[in-house]
């Protein structure tokens, strides 16, 4: 099989695209679930995952190598057999919560040494560190190892940060390369996103795609976005930044986002996105509709008999009223919280079949404005 990514068609800076991999063909525009762990929080199970039309499920490398650990992962097949899931997974590098959730941490050419957010014991992660964990895990698509500077911070920094992830991809690429060809790599077929990185610099933004770019990986990745900017501000950074990446190649939009984001961002050339949005938020009761999202544990639906949204086919809308669901969230059940979040979910992957129906059809514009005019921002 030919692995990689074709373009299908554009309408406008609209991509529709096809990843075909290992384990899978990932059709574009796409929404990657989140299973941080092995798992979308939320009792949702694989056979879930596929009734809701997910195609790729992603996890992170630095939560799975704390707990269970990628070493016994590999042992016991890798992470698709593990969590039996038979379709595409991306694993995030790790990056991210490094710099994230470790309190203290010493950065340096070689890597980041931090204490564990769980016991607080000493890890050391670089790039070469960073590939060997997602090899062990064996997913799909492996991320680089970056650092993810603050949207706000100081030029000089972002400048040396950039410059350092820059190198961090070269070596990156040259460890999965070596890893990909041990007798027992757990997928040979393993393939690695670069990251671009520049906080909001368009100029760091732009250098640093076409650095990265020459280096012709299986797909690229525009991180440290949704991390303190307004939306207005990310959406510019995407104008100035997408036209130098390769067109021929899948964008990544990373951590992004709401439904608003996810069209105004497509429009703009993103293939592949991930958000913790519609399960954390399912969770609270906040359940999304093409006219919004609302909160089902409000009194207004105490007696609500309509589905969470009328036409859904989701497994809690073809059977259950917002008043039933309402009762389960408010009397503790884990039942209301499972429904919320498979019908977020659900939501969020048949937008996204929505949207590349709409670029086949060449309407995707009309689409945009449709759906922007009728989506009730809350």
């Amino acid at each position: 099989m030919m692995k990689g990514y074709t373009l299908l068609k554009k309408d406008g800076r609209a991509k529709r695209g096809r990843l075909a991999t290992v384990h899978g063909t990932v059709e574009t525009p796409v929404f990657m679930n989140v299973g941080t762990v092995g798992a979308i929080k939320g009792a949702v199970s694989t056979e879930d995952l596929k009734e809701i039309g997910c195609q790729i499920e992603l996890s992170n490398t630095y939560h799975l190598h704390v707990r269970t650990g990628d070493e016994t992962i590999k042992k016991l097949g890798g992470l698709h057999k593990f969590m039996v899931w038979d379709r595409p997974i991306l694993t995030d590098s790790g990056g991210f919560q490094v710099f994230s959730l470790a309190t203290l941490r010493k950065i340096k050419e070689e890597g980041v040494t931090f204490a564990s957010h769980v016991d607080g014991h000493k890890i050391f992660m670089g790039p070469e560190e960073s590939m060997r964990i997602q090899s062990n895990l064996g997913s799909t698509i492996a991320m680089a190892f970056d650092e993810c500077p603050d949207a706000r911070s100081e030029r000089g920094y972002v400048e040396d940060s950039v410059a350092r992830t820059e190198r961090w991809l070269v070596r990156c690429k040259a460890e999965l390369e070596r890893l990909n060809k041990l007798p027992d790599t757990v997928n040979p077929d393993q393939m690695l996103f670069g990251i671009n990185q520049g906080a909001v610099f368009d100029d760091i933004r732009i250098e640093n795609a076409k650095k990265i770019r020459e280096l012709d990986l299986d797909g690229y990745a525009i991180g440290g976005l949704a991390v303190g900017e307004t939306h207005e501000e990310m959406y510019h950074i995407l104008d100035v930044t997408i036209p130098h990446l390769p067109e021929d190649k899948p964008v990544y939009l990373m951590g992004v986002g709401t439904p608003l984001n996810i069209v105004e961002a497509v429009y703009r050339g993103v293939d592949f996105f991930d958000c913790v949005y519609p399960s954390r938020n399912a969770r609270h009761g906040q359940l999304y509709t093409h006219q919004g999202k609302f909160n089902i544990k409000n009194a207004a639906y105490i007696e609500d008999m309509r589905p969470i949204e009328e036409g859904c086919q989701c497994p809690a809308c073809r059977k259950y009223s917002r008043a039933y669901i309402r009762h389960l969230i408010k009397a503790g059940e884990m039942l209301g919280l499972r429904l919320c979040v498979l019908h977020n979910l659900y939501f969020y992957n048949h937008l996204m079949e929505e949207i590349r129906n709409a670029i086949d059809e060449g309407r995707f514009e009309s689409f945009r404005k449709e759906f922007i005019s009728g989506y009730e921002i809350n």
